[in-house]
């Protein structure tokens, strides 16, 4: 029955992750370690990133910024192979990793919350990013890296940097998938290394691919008839839901 709620969690994340464009993983994450542990949730939603990012990047290639696409392998590269290893040294102590990861999400879906507030500006152009938050960039993306390599749920910080960086929606898309294509690549080859990958998980992450692209399918339906507000409203408030899960594992 848990593993069949993993699978609904994955159709139901990917949903979002159509209308919105992004949360599928960290949205799934939390619900999915307290179905099926952290040890199949984890490699299983790794792979599933990686395969919609190449389902993203097939068609909107010509739109990558290869520049920026460095600049952020460069950084996040190594922050995610130290969040690797300061998981595997927490392995031994599950409780304080669910702990992590809810605080986490739930630092993330209270930001985001805020973030979809309606403001009030009396700015009339586009503010450009500063210089002197050239500092602050370079922190993002090796927390983003830091995170991804413990949890797979670095995509908030890696947008808060991109989207600084990029104007057009279509670059930003292509850029984004292209980083998970890449890392969440080899974070795959760390797991088949490591020894995580076996017979049956391979079974559950083929079982969970149709309910990937089902689930993307029908957030692009709806993102073209539904306010994204309104869900993006509803992701965080599922966020927030999820984190508090996550303190009573």
């Amino acid at each position: 029955m848990k593993q069949f709620l993993f699978y609904i969690v994955i159709l139901l994340a990917n949903i979002i992750q159509g209308i919105t464009g992004f949360a599928g993983t960290i949205l799934a994450m939390p619900f999915s370690v307290r179905l099926v542990g952290m040890e199949t949730a984890v490699p299983v939603l790794n792979a599933l990133g990686l395969l919609s990012g190449v389902y993203v990047l097939a068609g909107s290639y010509k739109d990558l910024n290869r520049k920026e696409l460095l600049r952020v392998l460069a950084f996040m590269g190594p922050a995610l192979l130290a969040g690797v290893w300061i998981k595997s040294l927490l392995a031994s102590s599950p409780g304080l990793l669910y702990t992590i990861l809810g605080v986490l999400v739930l630092l993330i879906a209270i930001r985001g919350i805020v973030s979809t507030l309606p403001v009030k500006s009396a700015e009339t152009g586009e503010k450009q990013p500063s210089r002197g938050n050239a500092m602050l960039q370079t922190l993002l993306l090796a927390a983003s890296g830091l995170i991804h390599g413990m949890f797979v749920c670095g995509g908030p910080l890696l947008i808060a940097y991109l989207a600084r960086r990029l104007d057009k929606k279509e670059e930003f898309r292509a850029t984004i998938s292209a980083v998970w294509i890449f890392l969440n690549g080899i974070l795959l080859m760390i797991q088949i290394f490591q020894g995580q990958w076996n017979a049956e998980l391979l079974k559950v992450q083929l079982i969970s691919i149709p309910f990937l692209l089902c689930g993307m399918f029908i957030g692009s339906v709806l993102y073209r008839h539904m306010s994204q507000r309104v869900f993006m409203i509803i992701t965080y408030i599922l966020l927030l839901i999820a984190a508090v899960t996550l303190f009573f594992k």
